[in-house]
């Protein structure tokens, strides 16, 4: 259903599809703009969650004081430049320091995150800063490998090609050993690689 709000958002998704060639009175498009509108709604759904209510939601005790890693957590993104899918799997580690996060909560930071327009240098960073602004580890390494659409399917043309980005705060920062730990980890077999 129509209402005020939507009409300039439909409208302009009605201007993008006549600016391209499109008949926006074609049967097929008829009904394209409110399922652009739903589809950008879900995908920039991130604006409207706050990963620290996410993460204090199910945050415990623990003696644990030993690496937690996730690995492989698929996300899809948007690049802020051409509004373009960025496509990739984040890593994430972080070491207690007193407490723990419920497991599932960190994939779904990394979705706050990725459903924003972003840049993977910027996305990297936020997961890795909403970790040690909530938990307070000793550490937390983010690593993010991505494909980017602006790259493949305009400009460049580079089919397939990868970007990996880093974040590393605390103990993965100063502690090679600890670094060296989760990258060995993050590279075993078993995950995917770009």
């Amino acid at each position: 259903m129509k209402t005020p709000t939507n009409q300039p958002f439909l409208d302009a998704v009605k201007t993008m599809i006549t600016h391209v060639g499109e008949d926006v009175t074609r049967e097929g498009l008829l009904k394209t703009p409110q399922r652009v509108l739903k589809a950008y709604e879900f995908m920039f759904g991130g604006y409207q969650e706050d990963p620290q209510a996410i993460l204090n939601s199910a945050m415990f005790a623990s003696s644990n004081d030993e690496m937690v890693l996730i690995k492989d957590i698929e996300f899809y993104s948007t690049c802020e430049h051409h509004l373009l899918p960025i496509i990739g799997r984040a890593h994430v580690a972080y070491i207690p320091d007193g407490k723990v996060v419920g497991l599932s909560k960190i994939p779904r930071v990394v979705d706050v995150f990725a459903r924003r327009m972003q840049i993977q240098e910027q996305l990297t960073e936020q997961i890795a800063d909403a970790l040690m602004h909530s938990i307070a580890p000793k550490g937390v390494a983010v690593v993010i490998q991505a494909r980017h659409m602006c790259m493949e399917m305009r400009g460049v043309e580079k089919i397939s090609s990868t970007t990996t980005s880093s974040a590393l705060r605390g103990l993965f920062k100063r502690d090679e050993k600890t670094r060296a730990e989760f990258f060995s980890l993050i590279n075993s077999s078993g995950g995917h690689r770009y």
